[in-house]
């Protein structure tokens, strides 16, 4: 792209502080919940849809967004989802009502939604060269965002209460969308669709039946941990297969199906993608509260050791993009996939009896497994992607990503129950390894298809 290594930084730097807002506020919340609670008189339970909410709707809002940024330009899409996030960072502190704050946080994870799938399709067309070396600074972003964003919440509260989580959002805000209005070439001739185009281009009821499936499947099991609401799987169920046999069939399809079929490495990638999240999401909320509970640590001395897991994992982001580059997706892959069945199996059988410093040392490796298969996984979906979709497949990548978190949680919520113990821990590292290892048959079968796929393009 034009600029040299100044233009490809700042440009880089506009998609990374906008597509950073997600995880930093997914993240950032949970310190603020007992204070929020607190002032708005409320139970746990119903302060609680702060979070909830904002995974649900981020999950289901992704890939809309993304087809959004498709038809009516991702420049366009990404600048409008930073308005967004602005208006709740503005709204938020002066909510009267707790509705009303849940409504902003709604805004909050819309607008930051729409601004990754765009983000990743103004990345894969305007910066070429080292790209997988520039997915590693988004992750590097992501990932610092999600390991540090409790910990700054808690310094935030402390200046300015809860309210002062949604204004730390600002500086971000002002410095992607100015750089990104001057830097993003304006979206083309082809993507500037009229209002009455994109809706006769949109799939509405394709996008409803997704929404409506996506959200009763999502209900569903976040209620496994407490009262299980059956009715909500099977509606969830009977939406999905509406939709799919809709996409199956409609001229200009929200998600075209059969997209899975002609790229299988692309389904792999997402398979992958979602079990790498639970694996992760399982550890960064199942360790401290078994640091706490079950090992008696301070809070200090628990975000210290997750720190191990978390601080590797960036670490190792920038070297795996460089590795990408040089020889593909699948190594690192592969490799990650393989460090997460020995860390699993360490820690299954280890983790409980040594010492602290060792404990770090297998969170390390841990970590290194996360950043490996994080930043191939990226450069894998979007080398797989056909060009004109990449917005809507960037939005179910991150979907996934969301249906690993919930995921995790279930399994969390099955594992502990009402008490954490040595003898929990040692299952969930069980749990850990069985997707340890189901994401190793995964990754090769993605390699698989790639051979495949290069002998019917010789073909």
């Amino acid at each position: 792209m034009r600029g040299g290594k100044n233009g490809r930084f700042l440009f880089l730097t506009a998609v990374a502080t906008g597509t950073m807002l997600n995880p930093l506020n997914s993240s950032m919340i949970s310190l603020a919940l007992h204070s929020i609670q607190k002032d708005f008189h409320l139970t746990f339970s119903t302060v609680s849809w702060l979070i909830s909410s904002f995974y649900l709707a981020s999950a289901v809002a992704q890939p809309i967004t993304g087809k959004l940024g498709d038809l009516a330009g991702r420049k366009k899409i990404f600048l409008f989802g930073l308005l967004l996030v602005a208006v709740s960072a503005i709204g938020a502190p002066f909510a009267p009502t707790f509705m009303v704050l849940l409504l902003l946080r709604l805004f909050q994870s819309v607008g930051s939604s729409a601004i990754y799938p765009s983000g990743m399709a103004l990345l894969r067309n305007n910066i070429q060269e080292r790209q997988a070396s520039a997915l590693a600074v988004l992750s590097i972003f992501a990932s610092a965002m999600t390991a540090i964003g409790p910990t700054a919440g808690g310094f935030l509260i402390v200046w300015g209460g809860w309210p002062a989580i949604f204004l730390v959002n600002f500086p971000f805000i002002v410095i992607s969308f100015v750089l990104g209005w001057k830097l993003f070439p304006d979206d083309s001739k082809k993507e500037r669709t009229s209002f009455k185009e994109i809706i006769h281009l949109l799939d509405v009821w394709g996008i409803l039946l997704f929404s409506a499936g996506l959200i009763c499947l999502l209900w569903f099991l976040l209620s496994l941990g407490t009262s299980v609401h059956y009715g909500s799987g099977a509606i969830g169920i009977a939406f999905i297969l509406l939709f799919v046999w809709r996409e199956l069939r409609v001229k200009d399809p929200f998600i075209n199906i059969r997209i899975f079929k002609s790229h299988p490495d692309l389904s792999w990638v997402y398979l992958q993608y979602i079990l790498l999240n639970v694996f992760n999401y399982c550890l960064f909320f199942g360790l401290p509260s078994y640091f706490q509970d079950e090992m008696h640590f301070s809070v200090q001395k628990s975000g210290l050791l997750m720190l191990f897991m978390a601080g590797v994992s960036i670490f190792i982001s920038p070297i795996t993009g460089k590795w990408a580059d040089k020889s593909g997706a699948k190594q690192p892959i592969v490799t990650g996939a393989v460090l997460m069945v020995l860390g699993a199996v360490i820690m299954s059988i280890f983790f409980i009896h040594v010492p602290v410093i060792i404990m770090g040392l297998i969170l390390s490796l841990l970590g290194i497994s996360y950043g490996l298969g994080n930043v191939a996984l990226q450069a894998a979906m979007l080398e797989a992607s056909p060009r004109e979709l990449v917005g809507t497949a960037s939005g179910l990548f991150q979907t996934c990503r969301y249906l690993g978190s919930i995921f995790s949680s279930v399994v969390l919520g099955l594992v502990f129950g009402k008490e954490i113990t040595a003898g929990h821990m040692e299952i969930l590292g069980m749990i850990l390894t069985a997707a340890g290892v189901l994401s190793f048959v995964f990754s090769l079968l993605y390699v698989k298809s790639l051979k495949h796929n290069r002998v019917r393009v010789i073909e």
